[in-house]
């Protein structure tokens, strides 16, 4: 121990520098409240003693009977008035959304209400990246949905709740929250994205730096610099259509937002008034007497899976929008659902990571955002327009205000005046997007490697690896591994055997019971910016991060350490993969080892017929909670059905058991039970 450290031990043991700082009373607050005789006679004692509370908190007790508003937010870190840190939060998309509570919270309180505030902060998909913290991401959710839902019953008063979410854990949970409901108004106002730098890689690209370092594509001095200045504002998702981001446009696409809210930049004076309109949308959603769960039906999820695929958005969310469905009561959407969808619309919309531009979602924002995109879904038929906003309008009465609005001339004149970008350049009209080559988004292959299915990101694939007549086809040897953290040491080059082009690169036990579904956006991130990666695959039972490009076949079902195929692949063996990004229909097939293949049917039998891998294991790592998180989630559909607890399934799976357990005691074993 140092002397400093000695000298500062000492010091917890000395009274306080002023004794006099020490007080045991202090006067109660002045005033009284405003209780009636049938308040003292019929309200609880706990919605009493909340008044009291109030009045502790130093609220005007003249104003105790306002009506109750809850502002849940996944607010992290702490910053100063002047917007210095105090102490860091895990991500800038959670920063500055403490402003968002401020302003929506002054609307509540100049109309007479009284607002409150809770937070259940999110960590960082970025910064777990590689790391055992992702053993926690994708369990967090369903965690944290749960503590918001437990949060909004707390406070039984509460009129509506406004959620105000941003990133890729938090903004799925609020959304999963605010849908379970049901019977309360409630509105979501999404945090927002970060600005782009004006000189400097964009936060998804940055990522790669050590990859690309390793790999002797840019210098030390570059990372460094690169490192540094890749958020252009403190605040904000990050600027491209990662799961956050899509988050965002999903959930104003279900109709949970005012219009024209996703994406907008955070800190500046439009993110601020659209916290002050969604507190007012609130407010008039409880005055009209409209819950969230008359809001949210079959037609909103089909209009959240429709926007997502003219988007080319994240394909985590296949796991978030059954959830959403799940948690309001509907049917889950299935992968046949999802792939009939992206086979009725090619994406439209050029925004990162998919090309052939790559615009920061910002751009997106500027030329227009959902409504935009929603007003050429609608003119293409394919909009279910009747269906009702948290604004009180249907997609119809919105459309028909948005297309000619001021706010419309106005932000795609900033576009095209301060970046010099033709808006219909970023969201193009879908006959646009045709001339140019743009496909549909999600593609779900199947094979004798995922029986079950699997998901790729088809848009993303690099276009000079796929044939003239939009089928990508490859046949490779399988480099196994078991590790995330060997598998991106094979693809920088530090590994006695580094990747190599033509290679089909296979993630193995990384699902939900093996690791807690791990994303894998450092090897996806790393091939897509190193010169031969474009002709690397990679096919695995984990998930993939929203800005993940190229030939990135994820979700395998069933995953490894549930029986699933890719569990028995070995190093070396013969893997053909065949993605048509037109028509939407793919395959990852076994074929054999590097002596001998087989023909299809042969094939699936000899890998049927094959043991395990002797190195798959579920990684001794994971945490017990997350066991337990997999474990019960299996029940309830497992990955395709959004990774969900499903209450009745689960108790029905227990009461098995036991009956089970029950049925297989011994006579001596029940006699020496009934003893106890």
């Amino acid at each position: 121990m140092s002397q400093d450290d000695a000298r500062s031990l000492d010091r917890l043991f000395d009274p306080p520098a002023d004794v006099r700082t020490i007080k045991t009373r202090a006067a109660g607050p002045q005033g009284q409240l405003p209780l009636t005789d049938q308040m003292l006679r019929n309200w609880s004692s706990g919605d009493l003693f909340g008044l009291t509370q109030n009045a502790g908190m130093g609220w005007d007790p003249r104003r105790a009977l306002g009506e109750q508003y809850l502002m849940l937010s996944t607010q992290g870190g702490m910053r100063a008035e002047d917007g210095t840190p105090i102490a860091l939060g895990y991500h800038t998309g959670h920063w500055e959304v403490g402003l968002l509570v401020k302003a929506a919270a002054e609307v509540i309180s100049q109309a007479g209400g009284v607002p409150f505030a809770a937070y259940v902060s999110d960590p960082c998909d970025g910064r777990t990246q590689g790391t055992r913290g992702m053993f926690d991401s994708l369990p967090y959710r369903n965690d944290a949905a749960i503590v918001m839902r437990r949060l909004i019953r707390s406070l039984p008063q509460a009129k509506g709740v406004l959620g105000i979410a941003t990133c890729d854990k938090g903004l799925p949970a609020m959304m999963l929250a605010l849908c379970g409901i049901g019977r309360l108004p409630a509105v979501l106002m999404p945090g927002g994205v970060t600005l782009p730098p004006t000189v400097g890689e964009d936060a998804g690209k940055v990522q790669t730096i050590g990859a690309r370092y390793t790999q002797g594509e840019m210098t030390l001095e570059e990372a460094a610099l690169e490192g540094c200045r890749a958020c252009g504002s403190p605040g904000g998702g990050c600027q491209f259509l990662g799961t956050a981001a899509t988050a965002q446009v999903v959930a104003e696409a279900l109709g949970l937002t005012v219009p024209h809210a996703a994406l907008a930049p955070s800190g500046q004076p439009v993110w601020l008034d659209l916290a002050r309109h969604s507190a007012r949308a609130l407010q008039a959603m409880h005055r009209d007497g409209v819950s969230i769960g008359s809001l949210i039906t079959a037609d909103s999820l089909h209009n959240a899976m429709l926007v997502h695929a003219a988007v080319g958005g994240s394909t985590n969310l296949l796991l978030h929008i059954p959830a959403i469905a799940a948690a309001a009561g509907l049917p889950r959407p299935t992968a046949a659902d999802f792939a009939a969808v992206n086979a009725s619309v090619r994406r439209f919309v050029d925004v990162l990571p998919n090309g052939p531009v790559g615009h920061p979602t910002v751009r997106m924002y500027l030329a227009g955002g959902v409504p935009e995109v929603a007003w050429h879904l609608r003119e293409a038929g394919l909009l279910r327009t009747k269906t009702r906003t948290v604004s009180g309008l249907t997609w119809d009465e919105l459309l028909d205000r948005w297309h000619d609005s001021p706010r419309r001339d106005y932000f795609r004149s900033v576009l095209a005046a301060e970046d010099g970008v033709d808006p219909d350049d970023v969201i193009m009209p879908p006959a646009v997007a045709k001339q140019r080559g743009l496909t549909s988004t999600v593609c779900f292959p199947h094979g004798n490697l995922c029986p079950e299915g699997s998901v790729i990101k088809a848009t993303s694939i690099d276009p000079s690896v796929v044939d003239d007549d939009g089928v990508y086809r490859k046949r490779g040897p399988a480099r196994v591994f078991h590790s995330e953290r060997e598998a991106i040491a094979a693809v920088k080059g530090q590994h006695p055997q580094p990747i190599q082009p033509g290679d089909v690169l296979v993630l193995v036990g990384r699902g939900p019971m093996g690791c807690g579904m791990e994303e894998t956006y450092q090897i996806t991130s790393a091939l897509k910016y190193l010169p031969h990666g474009k002709h690397v695959a990679v096919v695995t039972d984990a998930r993939f991060s929203g800005v993940s490009t190229g030939a990135c076949i994820g979700h395998v079902g069933p995953e490894a350490l549930a029986g699933g195929p890719i569990g028995k692949v070995r190093e070396g063996d013969t893997i053909e993969i065949e993605i048509d990004t037109v028509g939407l229909q793919g395959r990852v097939d076994w074929l054999g080892t590097a002596e001998q293949t087989f023909a299809a049917e042969q094939a699936t039998e000899v890998l049927n017929r094959r043991p395990e891998h002797p190195d798959l294991q579920i990684d001794p790592a994971i945490p017990d909670d997350t066991r337990l998180w997999a474990a019960l989630q299996q029940v309830g559909g497992g990955t395709w059905g959004g990774c969900v607890y499903d209450v009745d399934k689960i108790i029905e799976t227990l009461e098995a058991g036991r009956r089970a357990l029950r049925e297989s005691a011994t006579p001596a074993d029940s006699a020496t039970s009934g003893d106890r």
